[in-house]
């Protein structure tokens, strides 16, 4: 089924729900890992989610079209994860220790299937002030054009490949020190 026919279902009352949970079903999951590589911790990511579905239950009667849903989405969850991290910053004001500990975290959370360089990665990625962990997430992991980062942040193409450039030259600076 594709976007249009699941906005089809929306639009009418009688047909809203069975494709409010169509949507879910095909985009819960991407977004899902999206998140999770921004807060890196899984009940973190379950509640950004939960309030980004929040969110798009209330705002869809005002989805327009005018870009494409999955990228009117990501917008949605991306907007919900960073106000999660600027409130984490603002009460929870994390010491050089946790920050340390990430790897550690990480490697004992039985939701992270991956070995200690991929963690060593995310706590590389997670020391990136937070705009360029987005776009660096957004294209590495998520494989998105820029164009479509773009769209989904707001921000110039030129603008989205310089902290591309920038986050993964701090990402290379982060291992070439680990290995000193």
């Amino acid at each position: 089924m594709s976007d249009a026919d699941i906005l089809e279902l929306i639009s009418e009352q009688t047909t809203f729900e069975q494709g409010f949970r169509l949507l879910m079903t095909r985009y819960q999951e991407r977004l899902y890992w999206h998140v999770r590589r921004l807060v890196v911790h899984h009940e973190d990511a379950d509640d950004v989610i939960q309030n980004t579905f929040i969110k798009v239950f209330k705002g869809l009667s005002g989805f327009k079209g005018n870009s494409k849903l999955y990228t009117w989405l990501y917008r949605i969850a991306t907007n919900e994860t960073m106000s999660f991290l600027q409130k984490r910053k603002r009460h929870h004001m994390q010491s050089i220790d946790g920050e340390q500990d990430l790897t550690k975290n990480l490697l004992a959370d039985p939701f992270f299937d991956g070995d200690e360089v991929q963690a060593r990665l995310i706590q590389a990625i997670h020391q990136l002030p937070d705009k360029q962990r987005v776009v660096f997430n957004m294209r590495y992991y998520d494989e998105m054009k820029y164009a479509e980062i773009s769209e989904v942040l707001g921000t110039s193409i030129g603008g989205l490949k310089a902290s591309y450039h920038h986050a993964a030259k701090k990402i290379e600076l982060f291992f070439k020190e680990a290995s000193v």
